[in-house]
């Protein structure tokens, strides 16, 4: 029994070595470099969308950056032991078709440590005043109020250097009747009000969030985390690195030759290094139970995503990639609403006759037309 438990244990910490494992690829050090730059550069209120395709590495993205945050702040940790270098949450996905923002900021308490959170009411009517200059009262036990204040409160307090809020895209989710830009409005309202930049990453669902309107257009700044395309000589190169990579850290006797079969592992992951990631671990978890010394061909299909997931992913990917690509069309109309390019006139069309079809010509009308027809 005992010999069983430790051969386990040992499988389930090579699991969690090859599970922590995170490869240095060229777009997540790219994004992490834009993110950071963004959250050192922009206005304390500023908002940042952080986007890309599902599965791409944006959660990673985010504890690099949380890393990097932390390690800027250990110097003013130690004179100002109350301060947070980040707050970081994940947005859960609605349970009833809308995001509940009362569990989403209580939740936020809980991460930053907040002892009462169970237990925390307003003692009585809270006056607020909003962006706008207008006062609110908040009503002693007025649903979801209490989290927003104290979590407004708290954000005032410690000054963290950035609230990250990672599956954004939940935040779109909204009840019949609500405007997309209410949801965003109170991201943005508690920015101002506590002069702190929040991050939102997400996938391709949260460009719904990026042009609401001009002034958050304005305080927002984007962040573009793509993945590898196939169609690219260079992208193409670095998968394969990727995956040399994953497979020299596999922790088994006789490591599988992954790079042979990159095409079927691109094919499968839509150049997402985080799908590939995952379904990786899920191979290695199950060759590690079974005392397999490496992971076949069929093991890896096994544990890949299905067709069919393969053909509605992708799709989704294809229109997020189109919808952020800025195509020369809309630059070209933006410079002639601007007045720096004066528009092309109208170029005339060729028309070509089918036999026993005149061309089209104005007639003449009035006394000469009447002395023609004669």
């Amino acid at each position: 029994m005992a010999a069983g438990s430790s051969a386990t244990a040992s499988w389930e910490n090579r699991l969690k070595e090859f599970q922590a494992f995170t490869v240095a690829h060229p777009y997540l050090a790219a994004a992490k470099e834009d993110l950071i730059r963004a959250i050192r550069q922009s206005e304390p209120n500023s908002i940042v969308m952080v986007f890309g395709p599902t599965g791409v590495g944006k959660t990673t993205l985010r504890i690099k950056a949380e890393q990097i945050l932390t390690d800027e702040f250990r110097a003013e940790l130690e004179t100002d032991p109350w301060r947070l270098p980040v707050v970081s949450v994940e947005a859960a996905a609605p349970e009833a078709g809308s995001f509940n923002w009362s569990s989403h900021f209580k939740k936020m308490l809980q991460e930053i440590g907040d002892p009462f959170t169970n237990q925390r009411r307003l003692l009585g009517p809270v006056d607020v005043v909003t962006e706008n200059g207008n006062r609110l009262s908040l009503a002693s036990r007025c649903s979801g109020n209490e989290y927003r204040y104290a979590f407004e409160q708290t954000l005032r307090y410690r000054k963290p250097g950035a609230v990250m809020i990672d599956e954004a895209q939940h935040l779109a989710k909204v009840a019949s009747g609500r405007r997309l830009l209410d949801q965003l409005d109170v991201i943005k309202s508690i920015a101002n009000r506590t002069n702190t930049i929040h991050v939102l990453l997400g996938t391709y669902d949260l460009l719904a969030f990026r042009n609401l309107s001009g002034q958050l257009s304005r305080r927002s700044v984007d962040v573009h985390f793509p993945r590898y395309r196939a169609e690219s000589a260079d992208d193409r190169r670095v998968f394969i690195n990727v995956v040399h990579s994953f497979q020299q850290k596999l922790p088994l006797p006789d490591p599988p030759d992954l790079v042979k079969h990159w095409e079927l592992l691109y094919e499968r992951s839509f150049g997402c290094v985080g799908i590939l990631k995952q379904w990786l671990v899920q191979a290695l978890a199950a060759a590690l139970r079974r005392g397999d010394a490496s992971i076949s061909v069929a093991s890896l299909e096994r544990h890949a995503l299905s067709v069919a997931q393969c053909d509605r992913i992708l799709s989704e990917i294809v229109e997020g990639e189109a919808r952020v690509a800025e195509s020369e069309t809309l630059r070209s109309n933006l410079r002639i609403r601007l007045g720096l390019t004066v528009p092309a006139p109208p170029t005339k069309r060729n028309y070509s006759a089918r036999p026993g079809q005149r061309k089209p010509t104005r007639d003449p009308v009035g006394r000469t037309a009447d002395a023609t027809n004669l």
